[in-house]
């Protein structure tokens, strides 16, 4: 019998590349796409929000055509996945356009990657990417009262991590007041909640290195539930059995109140589920929309 802690079983469950053959097809348009969108949309790349190498962000306001409401385009956080140990902002542009169509402004944030830092590190760095929107949307025509994010992956696991930050010590560590939920919610894509079965797989555990210790500390699984924020937990219906099990336990444990959504998405696996979060007609874009205020 297959066993949750059994290393080859992980491996084949965790290995999303080995999983879709042409994982190599999607991470290229990816990257095309994002460098046309770069070259041709309004944004403000490279702003710095903290002191790491990789502490960067992209803006992308929204259209004047848009629909944001007076007072500013609600805000939308995208989290880049790859493990917490590939890929790159810059990879991640392409989500933009369909967002700041609908009046949203988009904010994509960088951040130090595994094994040079440790995934405590980035998710530390990710609520000073928060924390940057909170003091600086309104400059960029966004409206922070009004932030929401997305995370596809290990940016699932960040979104959730975020919803479960305690904000009010954050903003003391940086010197000024946030709210204590500054996110009206968050869009896991595909996330992960439970860490404990990826400190069994070979081909991450080099280069992330969680301990037991570690994994709690980094599980939303393990929380108490969000006193604010919803979380809409989503996965590819073609993804792994393991990824459909942590997008069902994220709703079993924090509960169907913190938890509105958790939904599979036809016909998509790992990497093309991220068609149904660009796509305007998408059921992934549309939730994105309902976090921020804009359905």
């Amino acid at each position: 019998m297959r066993h949750r802690n059994d290393p080859a079983w992980l491996e084949a469950q965790y290995n999303n590349r080995a999983l879709v053959p042409d994982h190599a097809r999607h991470l290229d348009r990816w990257a095309e796409a994002s460098a046309l969108v770069r070259s041709r949309a309004r944004c403000v790349l490279d702003i710095r929000y903290g002191k790491a190498p990789k502490s960067t962000l992209d803006v992308f306001p929204a259209d004047a055509a848009g629909t944001a409401a007076p007072g500013g385009a609600p805000v939308l956080i995208v989290i880049h996945g790859g493990y917490w140990r590939a890929l790159d902002k810059s990879d991640f542009s392409f989500v933009a356009p369909s967002f700041t169509a609908d009046g949203a402004m988009v904010v994509v944030p960088n951040y130090d990657l595994c094994p040079e830092v440790s995934v405590e590190h980035i998710t530390l760095q990710l609520t000073e990417a928060v924390a940057w929107a909170v003091r600086h949307a309104a400059e960029h025509g966004g409206d922070a009262q009004r932030i929401a994010v997305a995370g596809h992956s290990a940016g699932g696991h960040l979104v959730a991590m975020m919803l479960s930050c305690r904000w009010k010590e954050v903003g003391a560590s940086l010197g000024f007041e946030m709210p204590a939920q500054p996110l009206t919610g968050g869009l896991s894509i595909s996330g992960l909640y439970d860490l404990e079965p990826i400190r069994h797989v070979p081909f991450l555990q080099a280069d992330l290195k969680l301990t037991p210790a570690s994994v709690a500390r980094l599980s939303p699984a393990f929380f108490p539930r969000p006193k604010a924020g919803k979380l809409y937990a989503t996965v590819g219906l073609d993804e792994s059995d393991e990824f459909l099990r942590q997008n069902l336990l994220i709703r079993d444990v924090w509960g169907p109140t913190a938890v509105p959504i958790c939904e599979t998405v036809p016909g998509k696996n790992h990497f093309s589920v991220l068609e149904a979060f660009v796509d305007p007609k998408g059921r992934l874009h549309e939730l994105a929309l309902r976090l921020l205020g804009l359905r």
